[in-house]
């Protein structure tokens, strides 16, 4: 089951994208869904801000885009070690978490190196004399590993490098046996040899011990604290306490220093190269602040994400929020032509010829008997206002109307009255920040065989405004078309009232010659009766691009 998810419109969302999807996600959680939320692909545009104030609705989550990223696939929960930690504890960490990497921390849980499983053992197995003997460690490290009992001497946490030898042999064995070391790196252990023990004493080796919890006589204990020489008491056998003792080494003596790492909100797909090509089983994933988030593997690859998309007003992912052909679509909900992406899974898919989306989602309600809450049939109203231009545009259907008397009592607004507020607040190029945000505010883009282009559309009272900005605004289409890299921009201004169009076009010069609409001026058309992009401009277009 998904963690969270998010209905979502287009780019750009106008305001029946918007509504729809906080409808429908209201309507998904009344009916026990709790992990379903509103999520918009962009900024509200003024009108639909407007709506979102006067009704008193919070605009949903911003998404600048879904592409997966590292915080989604790795455990946050990673699996730590400090420098000081002996291999002994560290090889119980690999075993008791299944892990391969283990990351080693400071203070601040900042990453400082990786111990790797598959090294240590190659280092640890490592063939050689002084290999087999050499114990790099501590006394204090020794003394926990080993469960001993100190009788003298003390516990130093100063690293040193030992010479373990076993005292099972006759003394002069022993004697010869340690020849050409020098007795300050020497850890002897044996066991109920009251000779050996004499003998490493007197030679001064830096630490004797008594394996098997055997006593140890108390002239050589003195004789011990004479000559400087630590001795421990371990309950252990022999061979056991000489596999502690080599398990003692702290992870300091294995931490590779050389790692990758990578941001939490860096992408997957990256993190899928650095897995591939930098030959290291793991990559360390950092916070913000550089301390540890977890641990990627080639396995987190294949973690599904926490998250998932449900897509209202759209079906094309060239119009969905970026990322979203990464993520697992569950659903789509439109009124749009089809354009849709193949899914891996069966997933619920309602597209019907209606003005509106909020339209079918209204429809989802009346159908399971279900009345949204005065807010939601608010916002379902306007969105089906806003779409089919207080139901003026040729997109409306008899469904339309049919739900828009519906909805009216129970949002307590009557629909003209609230669509002509709706339109007067916000409607113009002066509602925008700027021109280019008037342009892209809702534009959409489409692919005609080989030619892609995009359409805006701004809904005007009357073309004067537009006039006096029109070479502004043939300059901003001029723009988007470079940045988008289009072969066509084009910007539908609609009169809500005269129901006319006029389409500024800047790209595709012949279209003049099959465009079917007056040219009143270059690149200037008008198309009255024209009031819908989906039903009306985009279809002619499709035809017209394709006859070139």
């Amino acid at each position: 089951m998904h963690e969270k998810i998010y209905v979502i419109g287009h780019r750009n969302p106008d305001t029946d994208s918007i509504a729809s999807a906080i409808a429908y996600a209201a309507f998904r959680r009344s009916l026990g869904h709790s992990n379903v939320c509103a999520a918009m692909a962009g900024q509200p545009n003024p009108q639909t801000a407007y709506i979102l104030k006067r009704l008193g609705i919070e605009p949903p989550t911003y998404l600048a885009d879904v592409h997966p990223k590292v915080r989604d696939v790795i455990n946050r929960s990673p699996v730590t070690a400090a420098t000081d930690l002996p291999l002994k504890d560290a090889l119980e960490l690999f075993h008791r978490h299944a892990i391969r990497v283990l990351p080693v921390v400071d203070q601040e849980c900042k990453p400082q190196g990786v111990v790797s499983l598959l090294k240590l053992s190659e280092k640890y197995l490592v063939a050689g004399t002084d290999r087999r003997r050499g114990v790099d460690s501590t006394l204090a490290a020794l003394g926990r590993c080993l469960e001993a009992t100190v009788l003298s001497g003390g516990l130093s946490d100063q690293m040193e490098h030992l010479h373990l030898f076993i005292g099972a042999m006759t003394e002069e064995s022993f004697s010869k046996r340690i020849e050409g070391y020098d007795p300050a790196s020497l850890l002897i252990m044996t066991g109920d040899r009251p000779s050996i023990q004499q003998s490493a004493i007197e030679s001064g080796v830096r630490l004797l011990v008594i394996t098997g919890g055997l006593p140890l006589r108390d002239d050589l204990i003195a004789l011990a604290q004479e000559r400087g020489v630590t001795v421990f008491s371990t309950p252990h056998d022999t061979a056991t306490a000489a596999s502690l003792a080599r398990l003692s080494t702290p992870l300091a003596c294995f931490v590779d220093q050389k790692f990758e790492r990578i941001g939490v909100m860096e992408s997957v797909e990256h993190l899928r190269l650095k897995l591939l090509h930098s030959g290291e089983p793991a990559v360390v994933a950092v916070e913000e602040d550089g301390s540890i988030a977890g641990v990627a593997t080639k396995s987190s690859l294949l973690t599904p994400l926490p998250y998932a998309l449900i897509l209202v007003d759209h079906n094309e992912l060239t119009q969905a929020v970026p990322g979203a052909e990464s993520v697992e679509i569950l659903a789509v909900i439109d009124h749009h032509k089809l354009g849709n992406p193949a899914t891996n899974q069966p997933i619920t898919f309602m597209a019907a010829p209606v003005g509106s989306t909020c339209s079918i989602v209204a429809s989802l309600y009346r159908e399971r008997g279900m009345e949204p809450e005065q807010r939601i049939a608010a916002l379902l109203l306007a969105g089906i206002m806003s779409d089919t231009v207080i139901l003026k545009s040729p997109t409306t259907t008899k469904r339309d109307r049919e739900l828009v008397a519906w909805l009216e009592p129970l949002a307590g607004l009557e629909h003209s009255s609230f669509g002509k507020d709706i339109f007067a607040s916000c409607s113009g190029f002066s509602a925008h920040a700027s021109l280019e945000k008037a342009v892209r505010a809702d534009f959409k883009e489409f692919t005609a065989g080989e030619t892609v282009f995009g359409v805006g559309q701004v809904e005007v009272v009357g073309f004067d405004e537009f006039y006096e900005l029109k070479e502004q605004l043939w300059d901003v289409l001029r723009q988007v078309k470079q940045a988008d890299k289009l072969d066509l921009a084009g910007l539908m201004v609609t009169d809500i009232y005269s129901e006319t169009t006029l389409f500024l076009a800047e790209g595709k010069n012949e279209l003049a010659h099959l465009m079917g609409y007056p040219q009143v001026e270059p690149h200037l058309y008008e198309l009255k009766g024209v009031m819908s992009r989906k039903k009306q401009m985009v279809p002619h277009l499709l035809k017209v691009l394709g006859a070139l």
